[in-house]
């Protein structure tokens, strides 16, 4: 399973969810109580690797479960 690989799932599957909110980065950076959207642009390019609470606080501004932002099943080990 390749870190990289994974951060950039997730940051992808932010964005298309954000988008689809119709927020901008720093409209959601403000929803999730962090200082600016510059942090929401490195999630959704998958350059962090955010915390346990910034991403429950991002399921919960964008009403989402954990699987419309990560498909585990796609990094399963076959």
């Amino acid at each position: 399973m390749d870190k990289s690989e994974i951060l950039k799932e997730f940051g992808h599957n932010l964005r298309a969810e954000r988008n689809r909110a119709g927020l901008s980065q720093e409209q959601l950076a403000e929803r999730i109580g962090v200082s600016y959207g510059q942090v929401v642009g490195t999630i959704e390019r998958g350059e962090i690797n955010t915390s346990l609470s910034v991403i429950i606080a991002i399921m919960n501004a964008l009403d989402l479960d954990f699987d419309k932002l990560f498909d585990r099943k796609k990094f399963a080990k076959n």
